[in-house]
């Protein structure tokens, strides 16, 4: 009789033990039938997962800028047992961890992890997370998104992937004439609006609702769901909005279509490529190249007349966004002083110059609300301004206008920094205590506190997915934005409690001069 041989290997999210040589077979692999065809994942410990699931056609040849096409049928069963491959990319964030199966223009795919107990069988509440990385980087693979934990908290989790850069936000007068909708540019918003089309149609085979669909990211990811709140592709096809860090209304603003296509002309020209055939036949690892250094520049989010019908800024102001509860904040150290400040010291000085110099004749407006007297209060200050210029006031502008919809807004602040970090919570700090996903390795010296902020955050996200409401018996009452009210702020740390918005002036301000 052979022997069970058992192999431990650690992960971070544990152990996991393989078998191998042994008389009984193993469990069988679960599968589900959606749309195209049969699909056969793995399981964790109670959890299915899915991987590398297809829900778009690649986006590659002729079907490069192109709205995201219809996904093929195959034959018997497709094994979903690996990450797809994440969209093209370099490599600009040293805090991204990949489990993808390399890196390729098709890229179009999303990942599922839901309770094995119910797959199929349940009407689940559903989550569905878009990755961070300004446009430009990032992958639905990574651990900290994984959807693992969210699957044991009785949630369908889906992670997807969306084209970035030049293959994502590329615009050009002749894609704009090719198009059925007159419109170019958004490649990355579309897929994502694809990705939750496909949750529609086939989230009922791993058990759960397409009725009650979460969309929720970080920094890119937020943006996104503002994007997809405002976008009348997308804005019946969800049921709640989660966003940390970041919205189209003030940071990464779209710009008009024709001045999309003029930077879609420059980066022609620049590419070397006199039309629109040269710059389809370019591989995809030269057109990365070109583009280099120019992402931030040169592809950005469009007001297309097609995903946007007009700005977002529009859109929110008029209460056309989808009317659905958010759950919205961001981090305490958003953005470091120094990008403020330069190469020069922090001095009452100096931070005045640095004011003067980005808001001229308003600069006496914004240091009266951003005032300081001490030093650590002028560090306060010059963090405070760099991080509500980076992302911090969009996110604020976003929960004020959708406060005066139908709709309840839950507004954070997140202030637990990373073990070992200096001042506070940094960009990203949040995410795998969302998601319930602190790792078990020793990069960070991770402490008692850091699991505590984790389940009380995690189990807000949880309540919320499942009932539009943050609230439960075993966390801190968390009362949501009323208008007319001094609103409430959620400051999650060690002593999580509800607090009153203590700057609010400098919000208003900074809301006058984007107009």
């Amino acid at each position: 009789m052979r022997k069970i041989i058992s192999f431990l290997l650690t992960s971070s999210f544990g152990v996991i033990q393989l078998f191998a040589q042994t008389d009984r077979p193993l469990p069988s692999s679960p599968r589900v039938t959606i749309a195209n065809g049969v699909l056969e994942g793995i399981e964790a410990s109670g959890v299915y997962i899915f991987k590398g699931i297809p829900y778009a056609a690649p986006p590659v040849g002729a079907f490069r800028w192109r709205e995201p096409q219809p996904v093929r049928q195959w034959e018997g069963v497709r094994k979903a047992d690996q990450f797809g491959p994440r969209a093209m990319q370099r490599g600009l964030f040293g805090d991204m961890v990949f489990r993808s199966n390399g890196m390729s223009e098709d890229c179009l795919y999303l990942n599922v992890w839901t309770p094995a107990k119910t797959a199929g069988k349940a009407h689940l509440p559903v989550l569905v997370y878009f990755f961070g990385g300004g446009f430009m980087g990032g992958d639905g693979s990574e651990p900290r998104y994984d959807g693992e934990s969210m699957a044991r908290n009785g949630i369908v989790t889906v992670t997807v992937n969306y084209r970035l850069n030049v293959f994502g936000f590329f615009a050009h007068p002749d894609l704009t004439k090719e198009s059925p909708h007159h419109a170019s540019g958004n490649y990355g918003l579309l897929d994502q609006s694809a990705a939750l089309q496909w949750v529609q149609h086939n989230i009922a085979a791993f058990g759960g609702d397409p009725h009650r669909v979460t969309i929720a990211g970080e920094s890119a990811g937020s943006i996104s769901v503002s994007a997809q709140m405002a976008s009348p592709l997308s804005k019946q096809l969800i049921a709640g909005a989660i966003g940390e860090s970041g919205s189209l209304l003030g940071t990464l603003s779209p710009i008009s279509l024709a001045d999309a296509e003029q930077s879609g002309l420059k980066f022609a020209s620049m590419a070397g490529a006199g039309s629109l055939a040269a710059l389809r036949n370019l591989p995809a690892d030269k057109l990365l190249e070109a583009a280099a250094g120019h992402e931030w520049e040169l592809f950005r989010i469009t007001i297309d007349g097609y995903f946007f019908p007009k700005s977002p800024l529009k859109i929110y102001s008029a209460g056309e966004q989808a009317k659905v509860p958010l759950l919205a904040g961001w981090n305490s150290e958003e953005m470091n002083y120094r990008a403020l400040m330069g190469k020069d010291t922090l001095t009452k000085e100096n931070f005045a110059k640095a004011v003067q110099k980005l808001y001229g004749d308003q600069a006496t407006a914004i240091l009266n609300v951003y005032q300081a007297n001490t030093p650590e209060e002028l560090t306060q200050a010059a963090t405070d301004l760099a991080g509500d210029r980076f992302i911090g006031f969009s996110t604020w502008k976003w929960t004020d206008l959708h406060s005066t919809s139908s709709q309840p807004v839950y507004r954070y602040l997140y202030a637990r920094p990373r073990p070992g970090a200096k001042g506070g919570a940094v960009h990203s700090a949040e995410i795998e205590y969302a998601m319930g996903n602190l790792p078990t390795n020793k990069v960070f010296a991770w402490q008692p506190e850091d699991y505590k902020v984790s389940a009380i955050l995690q189990s807000y996200f949880v309540h919320f997915i499942k009932s539009g409401n943050p609230n439960g018996e075993e966390v801190p009452a968390w009362p949501a934005v009323q208008k007319g009210v001094p609103a409430a702020v959620m400051h999650i740390d060690v002593h999580t409690a509800a607090q009153t918005e203590m700057h609010r002036n400098r919000y208003l301000l900074l809301s006058q001069l984007m107009h």
